[in-house]
């Protein structure tokens, strides 16, 4: 449910076992690495979700921060923050060299936070991308 309402907030129409199904195919095959962040009453409240890639030119592992989604009423509670640095502990431990994410331009409140924790805008490469079908 928690990744259907972060898909809808980037506008996909809603899909609760399409949005399941997704998410258990990429755990069960690991293909992804899933972080939660869970209320005081065991809600969950937030998630990220990695992607294992590599580097060719530096020759390293790294992970693509797909997504990052904390429900509006955690928002502004440090939830967001504490993924990331689950997300960014999970790298250092399996010796990846970087993060990579991208995010909306209209997106400033995730930029505010991607800067505070050192993150920095991509200046010398163009980011490309083709819908296929």
């Amino acid at each position: 449910k928690l990744f259907d309402l972060y898909r809808q907030f980037y506008g996909k129409p809603t899909d609760v076992p399409g949005a399941e199904r997704f998410v258990m195919e990429r755990l069960e095959n690991e293909q992804s690495v899933v972080y939660v962040a869970e209320g005081d009453y065991g809600e969950l409240c937030g998630f990220t979700q990695l992607y294992p890639t590599f580097s060719s030119l530096g020759m390293c592992r790294s992970w693509i921060l797909n997504d990052l989604f904390v429900v509006e009423g955690a928002r502004r509670l440090g939830v967001g923050r504490l993924l990331m640095l689950a997300a960014n502990h999970h790298a250092v431990t399996t010796g990846a060299r970087s993060i990579n994410l991208e995010t909306q331009v209209s997106n400033v409140k995730a930029q505010s936070l991607y800067k505070s924790l050192g993150y920095e805008v991509e200046t010398e490469f163009l980011f490309y991308s083709k819908v296929l079908g």
